[in-house]
C-alpha cells in the first residue's frame, strides 16, 4: 500500500485557493488546453509525511503511531492550529517543475506534528520519507511544458495571495492509486 499522511484543507479555503489558480499563467494554460498538470482541488492536501510503499501487515502499526502522534499534539495545546494558504514558490527545473502555494499561520506547530510523526515512524521501523519538511500544497507540475518566465510571473503573483483562515483539525491517513487518474483512499483520521 503507499501511503502518505495529510492535513486537508476545508472547502472555502480549497476554493479559494482554485478562483487564485484560474487567473495564474498555469491556469491561463490550462484552460487553453496546454496540460500543465494542475492539481485536482479534490485532492489538495499538505503531507506531513510520506510513507510510500508499506506492507498491508504493518497498516495498525502506522495506524497506531499516527494515533499516538496526533494524541501528544492534541495534549500539548489548547486548539487546533490556525492556519492559511498564501504566498508560493516552485521546486526543481525543466521537466520537473512544481508549483506550490505556501502555508502560513501556526506552522511551527505543523513542523511540530511533522516530527512527532515521523519520530513516531522512525521507532516503529516504518518506511518514511525523511526530506526536511516544508509545509506546502502543489497547485501545478507545469514541468517545461510553459516558458519559465510565466512560472516566475505566477510565483510572483502568489505573493501576493492570501486565502482565508481555517483550523488544521484532524489528520488523515491516505493510501494513494497512482497513475494517469490517481486516485485516494481515506483510512484513518484522527483529530487534532
Amino acid at each position: 500500500m503507499r501511503l502518505f499522511v495529510a492535513i486537508y484543507p476545508p472547502r472555502p479555503a480549497v476554493d479559494d485557493l482554485t478562483a487564485e489558480v484560474a487567473r495564474l499563467r498555469v491556469g491561463v494554460a490550462s484552460a487553453g488546453g496546454t496540460n500543465v498538470r494542475l492539481a485536482d482541488p479534490a485532492h489538495a492536501h499538505l503531507t506531513l509525511a510520506f510513507l510510500g510503499d508499506v506492507e498491508e501487515c504493518r497498516l495498525v502499526d502506522v495506524e497506531s503511531t499516527l494515533g499516538l502522534a496526533a494524541e501528544t499534539f492534541r495534549n500539548g495545546r489548547d486548539s487546533a492550529p490556525l492556519l492559511r494558504l498564501g504566498g508560493g514558490g516552485s521546486f526543481g527545473r525543466g521537466r520537473f517543475t512544481v508549483l506550490w502555494v505556501d502555508v502560513r499561520g501556526d506552522v511551527d506547530a505543523l513542523a511540530t506534528l511533522a516530527r512527532l510523526i515521523r519520530f513516531g515512524l522512525r521507532r516503529a521501523k516504518l518506511p518514511h520519507d525523511d526530506k526536511p519538511f516544508r509545509a506546502h500544497l502543489t497547485i501545478a507540475r507545469p514541468g517545461d511544458r510553459i516558458d519559465r518566465a510565466d512560472i516566475l510571473a505566477d510565483r510572483e503573483a502568489l505573493h501576493d495571495y492570501t486565502g482565508p483562515e481555517w483550523p488544521a483539525e484532524k489528520l488523515t491517513l491516505v493510501r494513494s492509486h497512482p497513475g494517469p487518474h490517481p486516485t485516494y483512499d481515506h483510512l484513518a483520521t484522527w483529530p487534532l
